[in-house]
């Protein structure tokens, strides 16, 4: 670490979908797929853009149309999408332009970094072991079954808690007004970006503190 320069933060919590890795391509993939082999209608990957962010299960239910919000459908549904992702969850996956040098930043600086997504425990993990191998996060949580997801702040400060770091020194990085929301509601500074899947005042209108348009511009703001 640079002597020189004293890390603003202690920790960094990442967002997944949309602020590490661009996943849109195949989680849009995924679901239209599912839907069409059922007799649904798919969309277009800018509306499963905006669709994303609340979890697997979620995405399925406001997929279809109303008359189908019923958990005898959906719940298959949302096990064929299952099925369905972990053929395809890395098609197109990668990582955004600049995450690179951000997680390189956030080494130097002996930061420590977590990821907490509302995609399924499994495939968060899977996509940060083989998609961000280069990376050591010391928390990767996903959503699982019991804990309430993102908005939520529960996963968050069982992050902070397993990090060891107060919520108030942690940076929290996500692109939509779900991430806005979970950072406020756990006490932890609400960072926006905006090459995600949602758009900036979408972020403003929950909470983000600040907004940046690129990974590298995040750097300066870990260094008092």
């Amino acid at each position: 670490m640079n002597q020189s320069v004293t890390p603003k933060f202690s920790a960094v919590v990442f967002d997944m979908d949309g602020t590490l890795l661009d996943t849109l391509a195949d989680i849009s993939f995924s679901l239209n797929s599912v839907l069409e082999e059922n007799g649904y209608p798919t969309h277009t990957v800018e509306v499963c853009r905006v669709m994303i962010g609340f979890g697997m299960r979620e995405l399925v239910r406001k997929a279809l149309p109303e008359s189908a919000h019923d958990e005898a459908i959906t719940e298959p549904l949302l096990k064929k999408m299952q099925e369905r992702y972990a053929e395809h969850w890395n098609d197109n996956s990668r990582p955004y332009d600049g995450i690179a040098a951000l997680l390189d930043a956030i080494d130097r600086l002996g930061l420590k970094k977590a990821i907490l997504s509302n995609k399924p425990d499994r495939f968060t993990r899977q996509c940060a072991e083989e998609l961000l191998a280069p990376w050591k996060f010391d928390v990767i949580m996903g959503f699982r079954e019991g804990i309430a997801p993102k908005p939520d702040p529960t996963g968050a400060l069982m992050v902070a808690e397993e990090l060891g770091v107060q919520p108030a020194s942690i940076l929290y990085v996500g692109d939509s007004g779900v991430d806005m929301k979970t950072a406020n509601a756990a006490g932890m500074y609400p960072l926006g970006v905006t090459w995600g899947f949602r758009p900036a005042d979408e972020l403003l209108a929950t909470g983000a503190a600040k907004l940046v348009s690129s990974p590298e511009a995040i750097i300066p703001l870990l260094m008092a």
